[in-house]
């Protein structure tokens, strides 16, 4: 999973068929609110109406907030460790989430 949170672009990106698409013009083909450029310390930030605000029309709404911070959690684990880092974790280490408090567990322990 390395710091990936979604996976759907890289699906994109291997499919074979692909080769043969081309950039659409089509607005909802467009990348939107920032996702493409936003470091994982923001996106851990959302609340659930941030996270259904900026992932509204996206097939990523689709996980939810509760998985969405499980899988930033894990990418927050697995990427180099700063102080930065360590705070948006500690920052849901009490999260109302079982899963999410298990996973900033694991990423505060690696």
């Amino acid at each position: 999973m390395g710091n990936r949170i979604y996976g759907c672009d890289d699906c994109q990106l291997v499919c074979p068929w692909n080769k043969y698409a081309k950039l659409s013009v089509e607005a909802d083909f467009q990348t939107r609110h920032g996702l493409d450029s936003a470091t994982l310390i923001k996106l851990f930030a959302w609340d659930e109406d941030a996270f259904d605000a900026n992932t509204s029309g996206s097939a990523i709404r689709r996980i939810g907030h509760e998985r969405w911070l499980r899988n930033i959690a894990v990418a927050l684990g697995n990427a180099p460790k700063s102080p930065e880092t360590i705070a948006a974790l500690q920052s849901r280490a009490e999260d109302t989430s079982e899963l999410v408090r298990e996973h900033v567990a694991w990423a505060l322990q690696t």
